[in-house]
């Protein structure tokens, strides 16, 4: 390479726009800046000066390839390691403190290395071709400043208390870096990273495998661990809103990390994350970290139930008042206790709290006590708040349950549409397709031309939507907006229960003295076990219930339904009912069986 002969060539480079020019030994230039290498050649005039020059550059031609073509050696845990790096900094920008990154979820993901014996521990399991720059524990200090890895060691979290195995070092802590590698040309020959087809046949007893549904739950366990106001189901709803990388993680990878083959049945994903299948992914997260006894959730907590209710009772229009009521059912069932709430995966009989899930329960159970929700008892008390609204204007309004359901059915259809639609209109295929072999590469990139899939799918929505694209808005943990300005959509936060209430000496009782627990069928076995949640046994304004709350959670009725069952923690086998009294400010519940 002679940069002097180089001078010549004074074009800009496509990469970096840099006039900085060598020659190759192929006789071709290449960007001293960013080594990008042009199609370009320079003229030889004297080809008897320079002897068998052609011969030469045809035959190094013939047997090179670039380097940046081939990409860099990369494991699939590297793959892994980029996308929880790709959605701690969404978070990040979401709100969440930089420590999540930083110490927590870096550390668990450390530990899921030295657990799964991949990084950290004195036999990893590649101990063949190169290894990964996360296993390069033993480098020296001066080694670990001059290029990033991509694993520091860090201690912010004790593991000592759950008796696993000590860190190998302690070393001053460094922010969850980017992976950076090295170029070869040892990638296999049936996927882009060099341990693709033997990381898809692995089935080791014991260990757990990464997949990308896993990646939401290191995050949701850092999450937790920091007691930050997030829960699963907002968690859920922000990658669906790709607020989050999950669909197209993959996207973010550096261009030098090549992806194909085995690659893509391993990080290519296409379906939503589900809300039981990530929470089950969190139980065997936590259990196969043997993660220590995670920080209490305590009154002033975010996922403490009585903070939550407050929240899902805005959020579906309710009066404030009922606060007081879900307080009551918190105190009555315990599940507000710090014990309860605690969550301790190495525990002899661990408990596994769903927090937004419990909560929303809770507030169903009020409403049942409140309203009873036979398609009888809740329409009576409609009649009855509307007349008193109607001669009594000037007072607080008494809260009507009929108009309150009106208004909730046309908002709920409204955002359910909205939601389908866009479910609709996503686009399933990334802008970097996704081949089976390197041989493929041309010919998936041809037929992904300017009338390929993707660009029809584009000038398809573009005809059918009207309006210019609206830029996205931020993310809010609030679906619904509710104002009293707002005369099309009344606010119900400001309206009385007292409807509802029957003063009884010095304390109110409701008015409904009957609480229903379930007419859920029973196996016909001596098991008692339930069967699956059928609409057609149920109410109809209880039916609208638990399905405006699991579509604000993403979840299924019967996964609502269930909750609520083990929310009052009583389990009837048969279809009964309950004499309530309900008192305050004494706060208690008393149940009475028929």
């Amino acid at each position: 390479m002679d940069l002097e002969e180089a001078r010549e060539f004074r074009e800009r480079c496509s990469q970096c726009a840099a006039v900085s020019w060598g020659l190759t030994d192929e006789g071709k230039y290449y960007c001293t800046s960013c080594h990008n290498v042009t199609e370009r050649s320079r003229e030889v005039i004297d080809t008897g000066a320079i002897p068998n020059t052609k011969i030469q550059a045809i035959n190094r031609g013939l047997k090179r390839k670039r380097k940046l073509e081939k990409g860099w050696d990369w494991y699939v845990c590297e793959g892994f390691q980029h996308i929880l790096y790709q959605q701690a900094e969404a978070l990040q920008s979401l709100g969440v403190g930089p420590e999540l990154k930083n110490e927590v979820l870096h550390n668990f993901w450390k530990r899921y290395l030295q657990k799964s014996k991949q990084a950290y521990c004195k036999n990893p399991v590649y101990t063949s071709r190169r290894k990964t720059t996360v296993l390069e524990d033993n480098l020296s200090h001066s080694d670990w400043e001059s290029e990033p890895e991509l694993l520091s060691d860090m201690s912010c979290l004790s593991f000592a208390e759950s008796g696993a195995e000590s860190q190998p070092d302690v070393r001053t802590p460094k922010p969850f870096p980017i992976i950076k590698a090295s170029h070869s040309e040892t990638t296999s020959v049936c996927s882009g990273s060099l341990d693709g087809v033997e990381y898809s046949l692995r089935k080791e007893k014991g260990v757990m495998k990464m997949s990308v549904p896993q990646t939401l739950a290191f995050c949701y366990l850092s999450l937790l661990w920091q007691r930050e106001t997030i829960t699963l189901s907002d968690l859920l709803r922000f990658v669906e809103e790709e607020h989050i990388p999950y669909i197209h993680a993959f996207q973010h990878f550096p261009e030098e990390m090549k992806l194909y083959g085995r690659d893509k049945g391993i990080f290519a994903i296409e379906s939503w994350p589900n809300y039981e299948v990530i929470f089950k992914k969190i139980i065997e997260v936590a259990t196969f970290l043997d993660l220590p006894r995670f920080p209490d959730i305590t009154e002033n907590c975010y996922l403490h139930p009585n903070i939550l209710c407050m929240k899902y009772l805005m959020e579906v229009n309710l009066p404030d008042e009922m606060h007081n009521v879900t307080c009551l059912v918190v105190k009555s069932t315990g599940i507000g206790e710090v014990d309860f709430l605690r969550f301790d995966p190495i525990a002899k009989k661990a408990k596994t709290v769903k927090y937004d899930v419990q909560a929303v329960a809770v507030i169903v159970v009020a409403l049942k006590l409140l309203f009873l929700l036979d398609d009888n008892l809740e329409w009576s008390l409609s009649n009855i708040a509307k007349k008193y609204n109607e001669k009594n204007k000037e007072d607080k309004p008494w809260f009507d349950f009929r108009k309150w359901y009106q208004v909730m059915k046309k908002a709920i259809d409204e955002k359910k549409q909205k939601w389908e639609e866009a479910r609709a209109k996503f686009l399933w295929k990334g802008e970097k397709p996704l081949y089976y072999s390197a041989i493929d590469r041309p010919v998936v990139y041809k037929r992904r031309g300017e009338w390929g899939f993707v660009s029809l799918q584009k000038q398809f929505s573009t005809l059918v939507d009207s309006a210019p694209n609206v830029e996205k808005k931020k993310p809010s943990s609030f679906q619904f907006n509710w104002t009293e300005e707002d005369s099309e959509r009344p606010c119900f936060h400001g309206h009385s229960l007292q409807g509802v209430l029957q003063q009884k000496g010095q304390s109110l009782t409701t008015k409904n003295s009957l609480y229903w627990l379930s007419t859920q069928k029973f196996c016909k076995s001596h098991c008692k076990h339930v069967t699956t949640y059928e609409e057609s046994n149920f109410s109809l304004s209880y039916q609208f219930i638990l399905n405006l709350f699991s579509f604000l959670l993403r979840i299924k009725t019967s996964f609502l339904h269930e909750e609520k069952r083990v929310c009052i923690k009583y389990q009837v086998p048969y279809e009964t009912h309950l004499r309530l009294q309900l008192s305050w400010p004494d706060s208690f519940l008393t149940y009475q069986y028929n």
